[in-house]
């Protein structure tokens, strides 16, 4: 059985560098739907994703982080993280793993969050 054989016998087309970069460019965009609600920043430009695989079936996992572990909304932003990606046509499956290694901190912002919320 090689890379491009499924276990049931089906056969996987991976996903081409265009259908990829397509792909990306919806996540990110649907990522940036989603607000911290203390912080008037969305979450990507916020540093809070902290790694995106795909899968050639366009199943998605994704580990993300928080401003702080005592964040009021820890339960529910996976949550809504999930939801704006699954709204991406063609996505299969989402994952959103919570993870507090490495800590968040102001260096992971974007200069675009930095300048939104007045850091330089």
């Amino acid at each position: 059985m090689d890379d491009a054989t499924a276990i049931d016998g089906t056969t996987k087309t991976p996903l081409s560098q265009a259908e990829l970069d397509a792909l990306t460019d919806e996540l990110i965009e649907k990522l940036k739907t989603v607000y911290d609600p203390e912080i008037p920043v969305d979450i990507y430009e916020l540093g809070l994703i902290y790694k995106v695989d795909v899968s050639d079936d366009k199943d998605i996992a994704i580990d993300m982080t928080l401003t702080a572990p005592g964040c009021p909304v820890a339960g529910e932003m996976p949550g809504w993280v999930q939801d704006a990606v699954q709204s991406i046509p063609g996505v299969r499956n989402v994952k959103v793993e919570l993870v507090f290694d490495p800590p968040w901190d102001p260096s992971r912002m974007s200069d675009e969050a930095k300048l939104q919320l007045n850091m330089f």
